[in-house]
């Protein structure tokens, strides 16, 4: 037995969603406090932008640490222990990354399709130490529903975990209401009595992509000089959205990050922006993994002012390391600017 936890929050910049479900071994305090440490890292980890299979190896580390403290406890011995199942959804490009810990994969229903499982490395469980974790990316059509949970929602006394996995992906693809009628309809379907015998976390999401005409990207040159009609460009298209109340702060941060990425990254270099009815993400991409740093210049310092000036000015600012560099990211409230 366990205890379970699941959660859906935003991530750092880029209106990606994060997916988290995991279940800790045994119960009582040590299993509460475990469990307690477990969701303050991931939280922690998400807002850095680590990619699944880094959070999972960073949450192995800490339950190792855990495990080192129990053991060295006589008064309460115990084992530490737990699995994740842990994913990043972006609207943008509409794929989905996941990777897991000894966790039972999700389950997914396609747009007028039936329940399947969505076949991933399975990963070592968290707490072993030293072993890789494995990502996996699937894109994902509008409307895809998923669904994560923990093995006490299929495991039960009197069946076996597949026929607990076929009556789940029976209850998803008869399921056409919302995502709450079918969290009810899992529920009764699996659990018709209300008891478990572990503690089940269940967590469904539908996909939501971003139309194409709310993302717009530049190539930017090499040459500083030729950014200036980029800048113009990006006033131009804020208007064309109907965001021109943005236009100054934008054109600022785009300034900021399109500098320092010719001066310091490597190219190819790309600006993107993306809006929804209340943000307005700016991102700059290049081929460096060096990361920024925010400095405060002193007052004769001719330089290094251009991020604090674009945390000032912006809602919240960020980056994340790519397979071919890094982006950084800016995140303005619309809202805000009206």
């Amino acid at each position: 037995g366990g205890r379970g936890w699941s959660r859906a929050r935003g991530c750092s910049g880029g209106m990606r969603v994060a997916m988290v479900v995991g279940d800790i071994v045994g119960h009582g305090i040590r299993a509460s406090a475990t469990m307690g440490r477990m969701r303050t890292a991931v939280r922690t980890l998400a807002d850095i932008d680590l990619a699944p299979d880094e959070l999972l190896t960073h949450l192995d580390d800490l339950v190792v640490r855990l495990s080192e403290e129990t053991s060295a406890d006589v008064s309460d011995p115990g084992e530490v222990g737990a699995t994740c199942l842990y994913a990043v959804y972006d609207p943008v490009s509409r794929c989905c990354t996941f990777a897991r810990a000894g966790h039972p994969s999700p389950v997914m229903v396609l747009p007028g399709g039936a329940a399947q499982e969505v076949e991933l490395p399975a990963g070592p469980p968290l707490g072993l130490g030293g072993l890789p974790f494995e990502a996996a990316e699937l894109y994902l059509p509008e409307g895809t529903v998923l669904s994560f949970f923990t093995n006490g929602l299929i495991e039960s006394h009197d069946r076996d975990v597949e026929a607990g996995q076929g009556l789940l992906c029976e209850a998803l693809s008869a399921s056409t209401g919302s995502l709450d009628e079918t969290c009810d309809r899992i529920l009764h379907t699996l659990l018709p009595t209300g008891s478990a015998c572990d503690d089940v976390a269940l967590l469904l999401a539908r996909t939501h992509g971003l139309p194409e005409s709310q993302v717009s990207t530049w190539d930017i040159p090499v040459d500083p000089a030729l950014v200036a009609p980029i800048r113009k460009q990006v006033t131009d298209q804020l208007g064309i959205w109907g965001l021109p109340e943005a236009s100054f702060t934008t054109e600022l941060v785009v300034s900021e990050l399109v500098t320092n990425a010719i001066r310091y990254g490597s190219h190819p270099i790309r600006l993107r922006l993306i809006h929804d009815e209340s943000t307005l993400i700016c991102e700059v991409s290049d081929a460096s993994h060096t990361a920024p740093h925010l400095r405060r210049a002193k007052m004769w310092d001719e330089g290094g002012r251009g991020l604090l000036l674009v945390a000032q000015v912006t809602q919240r600012w960020g980056s994340r390391h790519t397979a071919e560099g890094k982006t950084i990211w800016a995140e303005l409230n619309l809202l805000a600017q009206e």
